[in-house]
């Protein structure tokens, strides 16, 4: 999709900076950019930083009809749910808009023979960054992007050929990818799959189908790899958790089959991402771990299994509902020192616990009573599993407020 001179409506400019990256590329190939967006010019002010907003027309707080019915193309954030129900973008099919993403418009401008696209319910954050870790260790060039960060669009004209693109691909980019014609890249991986993101995708059925375009448009050339049964890592590794050893091992796969030679050693040196079972305290034995980024149970499950003495975990888990049982987690409350309950799911989950919660409701209540609770040996878990935008912009706002809270208690 050629975007010089056409009128583009950004829908959602987002916060993690894809968004103002994707604009910022628009605006060099000389697009005529809108931007709409139903949060403030306060909420925003950092994405509105990168890029020259004078060349842009802003709607925000706010969406009006005549944005979606007078544009050439919607740039849709992934973010929006159930986008083939969303009236907005009804109106603008209506009018003979094309709808797109920015994922949509990198994977349009690259080799795919040089993209590895990795996916799945939990773990494809840190596999992620791990298969980029071991390109860059053994020689190889590698960039990576797709959900971890920012955009790869201002980045496009100077990306050697012979680099690598690791992609983090979401359930949602990866619904407008199987748009027709049809993309997956040549490596393809799914971490695991359990219930996620609902109030999305309207069922689980649609869920799977969506992470299933990972795979479903390679050919015989192509490579894939499932996390699932791999037999886990067993050399020197700093992140915690059997659950990182079978990441390891898969992204050991992944990055063989892009003509990586391993050094046994390599993963001695990753150190693990922020915000993932990441210890807050420094020193030998540390108490407090920011797992902010686990937003399923399952991940909640495998941080926990991460410790060797469930009995010594006080966890604090809940937030934004997005359909998902948490019985899992309500059920694991009585092998743990404390469960503490926070957010919009923090009521339900304490019930569903049978008593053996404490509702908290705010994260700063959560810290202070688990604190009150810890004995000597024991361990403060923040580990959620469940998004955050009841109360925080995002996991990383949580999981910093998580960090000043400790520090001070």
């Amino acid at each position: 999709m050629c975007v010089s001179g056409k009128r583009v409506l950004v829908m959602g400019l987002g916060a993690f900076g894809g968004g103002a990256g994707c604009v910022q590329w628009l605006l060099e190939q000389g697009a005529d950019v809108s931007i709409t967006d139903l949060r403030s010019m306060d909420d925003l002010a950092t994405s509105l930083s990168m890029f020259d907003q004078a060349r842009c027309r802003l709607t925000l707080g706010t969406h009006v009809a005549e944005d979606f019915a007078q544009t050439d193309v919607v740039v849709v954030n992934p973010a929006v749910p159930t986008p083939w129900a969303n009236q907005w973008l009804a109106i603008a099919r209506t009018s003979g808009a094309l709808l797109t993403t920015e994922i949509r418009l990198l994977t349009e401008r690259v080799d795919r023979h040089r993209v590895i696209g990795i996916t799945g319910t939990a773990g494809k954050s840190t596999t992620t960054a791990m298969v980029h870790h071991l390109l860059e260790t053994s020689g190889h060039l590698s960039v990576i992007g797709g959900n971890f960060g920012g955009s790869l669009l201002p980045k496009l004209a100077s990306l050697p050929t012979n680099a690598w693109i690791v992609l983090e691909l979401s359930s949602a980019q990866l619904h407008w990818l199987g748009a027709s014609p049809g993309w997956s890249p040549h490596i393809g991986a799914i971490t695991n799959l359990a219930p996620n993101h609902l109030d999305w995708h309207g069922d689980e059925a649609h869920y799977r189908q969506s992470k299933d375009v990972i795979r479903r448009f390679q050919d015989s050339e192509d490579h894939f790899f499932t996390g699932e049964g791999v037999r886990s890592w067993q050399g020197g590794l700093r992140v915690p958790g059997s659950h990182n050893r079978r990441n390891a091992a898969l992204a050991i796969e992944i990055a063989t089959a892009a003509g990586a030679t391993i050094d046994p050693d390599a993963l001695q040196s990753f150190s693990g991402l922020p915000h993932r079972l990441a210890p807050v305290d420094s020193g030998p034995h540390p108490r407090f771990f920011d797992d902010s980024k686990s937003t399923t149970p399952e991940s909640t499950l495998l941080a926990i299994a991460a410790f060797e003495r469930p009995a010594k975990i006080h966890l604090i888990a809940g937030g934004y509902d997005k359909g998902v049982s948490l019985d899992p987690i309500a059920q694991a409350a009585g092998n743990l020192a404390g469960l503490y309950t926070i957010g919009q799911t923090g009521p339900h989950l304490a019930e569903a616990s049978g008593g053996r919660a404490v509702a908290c409701g705010t994260l700063e209540r959560a810290v202070a009573e688990a604190t009150q609770r810890m004995k000597d040996g024991d361990i403060l878990l923040l580990s959620p599993g469940c998004a955050s935008w009841d109360q925080f912009t995002d996991f990383r706002a949580r999981g910093d407020a998580f960090a000043r809270l400790v520090r001070v208690s």
